[in-house]
């Protein structure tokens, strides 16, 4: 059982809160009961469990297991009441494909919403997600929680979305923006059954070099007093709209 918080081990996996360290070692860490259960049903590469002593946990054979104690185990978590059971988790490269649903993210900063949006995607049956550039990391530790295990089972890639429009286009995948700028209210179109969505970054919306390559500007109606509605929440509004 690993007791010091010297031991290189543990120095190790403190450093994979860092995104420097996650995309130098291609690994990140995975925390608690729940987030631990949906990679294990996975098809993701897990390098190593960490136990706290004590705890009781269903692990599969196979895979190496390292006991620590609590005071090494505080030292390694990102929550206030760890629950003791951790992963180190690869990072997984994805292909990217012009599926019929694709989630495209301009941008978003906020690790909460980023975790949402992945989240509502995968409830909303989409196919693909594509993080463009100025994105917070997906394996940021705040990121994964709030995807709630969605982001093992949503694909992912990380590139310029200017990039991949022009190929989800040659394939009949029609392109909308949510803005604000020059758009239709949602409900007045109908959704094809190839759609692809745009959502940009929290302050400054999407990029206009972005805007202007999407097929239809859309937005949500505002009837209160509000300026705009949080970006995940828009989107998912939307997503169910495509779904149809």
């Amino acid at each position: 059982m690993l007791t010091s918080l010297q031991n290189q081990k543990v120095k190790e996996w403190k450093k994979l809160h860092k995104r420097k360290h996650r995309n130098l070692n291609r690994c990140f860490l995975v925390e608690g009961h729940h987030l631990v259960e949906e990679v294990i049903k996975s098809n993701w590469g897990i390098q190593e469990f960490i136990i706290q002593e004590g705890v009781e946990f269903p692990l599969p054979d196979g895979i190496p297991t390292t006991e620590v104690s609590r005071q090494v185990f505080a030292a390694i978590s990102e929550t206030e009441t760890p629950q003791g059971i951790a992963a180190v988790v690869e990072q997984k490269q994805f292909t990217f494909t012009p599926a019929p649903l694709t989630l495209m993210i301009d941008a978003v900063q906020d690790p909460g919403n980023l975790g949402t949006l992945i989240r509502t995607a995968d409830a909303a049956g989409f196919d693909q997600i594509i993080l463009g550039e100025g994105t917070v990391d997906p394996y940021n530790d705040k990121v994964i929680r709030a995807t709630q295990g969605s982001l093992f089972h949503t694909p992912f890639v990380q590139e310029d979305l200017a990039a991949f429009i022009s190929e989800l286009k040659n394939e009949g995948v029609e392109v909308w923006a949510s803005t604000l700028d020059e758009s239709v209210p949602f409900k007045q179109l109908d959704p094809p059954e190839k759609v692809a969505l745009i959502v940009g970054n929290e302050g400054h919306g999407i990029q206009e070099k972005l805007t202007a390559l999407a097929d239809r500007r859309v937005h949500i109606p505002i009837y209160g007093q509000a300026e705009s509605l949080n970006v995940a929440i828009a989107a998912a509004v939307l997503m169910y709209h495509m779904k149809g």
